[in-house]
């Protein structure tokens, strides 16, 4: 199984961008996938996740303003970020959640 984000980037608060993460391997229809970013000298947060009913999980500082989803015709998942803030910057990883499977991480950076 490989994972493979894109669509980081600089933007301005206030803003949008959105993710995605190509999965390739595997039976992705089945699997529970997250979005999880890392700052420097602070601990991964999950941000989001999606099960394979689509049923969704925020973490409290996205709450309203990100939005995860999939397309298992085209192995998916996307992470829809609006109204960003500076705070939000930090480097955006997509995972299959449970397991060792990682992507190499996309840039979000946002200016004030």
């Amino acid at each position: 199984v490989q994972l493979a984000e894109s669509g980081g980037g600089l933007a301005q608060a206030g803003g949008s961008l959105r993710l995605s993460c190509v999965v390739s391997g595997g039976m992705f229809s089945v699997y529970y996938m997250g979005w999880y970013r890392l700052v420097p000298g602070k601990e991964r947060e999950l941000v989001a996740s999606i099960r394979r009913d689509r049923s969704t999980n925020y973490g409290d500082s996205v709450k309203g303003r990100f939005a995860i989803s999939r397309d298992n015709t085209k192995r998916t998942v996307y992470l829809e970020m609006n109204n960003l803030v500076p705070e939000d910057t930090a480097v955006y990883y997509c995972t299959r959640i449970g397991t060792s499977y990682w992507g190499q991480g996309t840039q979000v950076t946002v200016s004030s």
